[in-house]
């Protein structure tokens, strides 16, 4: 893949849409420890979250479609070092806590949140390998 400083470096951009994203950045950054890799105006911000990236960008836009808009149709996965502390942190600047974490059988601890524009994330923290056939994965050989 060729290299272009204006894009983040990595395969996967979720684009997450907000009513201003500057205050969802400054809320991001705050709640999750998300950081501001690049501003585009006012309407888009491309940010870090550990060593992937994603894009804030302003609701307006007509590539999201009305029923996406009242509905909520995603959820975005993060992995975190400390589920416990990091769930502390996003309650105390205001995320709602959809459940706490906790540990599952696949080997991650786990909790989920919205923040309070209506977007959920996932967090997940590693705290054992564990093989997939140990709990009823599949794993399938990738080309």
């Amino acid at each position: 893949m060729r290299k272009n400083r204006s894009v983040p470096p990595c395969t996967l951009i979720p684009v997450l849409y907000y009513p201003d994203p500057s205050v969802a950045a400054e809320w991001l950054c705050k709640a999750f420890g998300f950081a501001v890799r690049l501003r585009i105006g006012n309407h888009r911000i491309q940010m870090k979250a550990g060593d992937g990236f994603l894009v804030v960008a302003e609701a307006t836009s007509p590539a999201v479609p009305a029923e996406a808009k009242a509905a909520g149709t995603q959820a975005v996965m993060i992995r975190v070092e400390d589920a416990l502390t990091h769930c502390e942190r996003a309650r105390a600047a205001g995320a709602r806590i959809l459940t706490e974490p906790v540990d599952h059988m696949y080997g991650e601890r786990q909790y989920n949140a919205e923040d309070p524009f209506g977007h959920r994330w996932d967090f997940t923290q590693t705290v054992r390998d564990v093989a997939p056939e140990d709990w009823g994965g599949e794993p399938v050989e990738l080309d």
